[in-house]
């Protein structure tokens, strides 16, 4: 999703990935970083703790760059019918 998302946006996509120990540490904590998994678009959290969506996400990158909201994707048999 998200080398996707930073082809369609002018976005730097950055992934880390520790061992979930690594971030229980109270070395960890003093960064006062988000609890992962999360998701930042700058110095927004998009999200902490949880998974985000990719509408979600979108519409984060948007307000970010100062971009209009995506417009909603159909989903299912309709969406795709759409498309064609």
């Amino acid at each position: 999703m998200m080398p996707r998302l930073g082809g369609k946006y002018d976005v730097e996509i950055e992934c880390i990935s520790k061992p979930r120990a690594e971030f229980q540490t109270d070395e960890y904590f003093e960064l006062d970083l988000p609890v992962a998994p999360a998701v930042m678009v700058g110095d927004e959290i998009a999200v902490e703790g949880s998974d985000i969506s990719e509408e979600k996400l979108e519409g984060v990158i948007c307000s970010s760059l100062g971009l209009p909201p995506p417009e909603p994707q159909k989903k299912g048999i309709f969406g795709r019918l759409r498309e064609e």
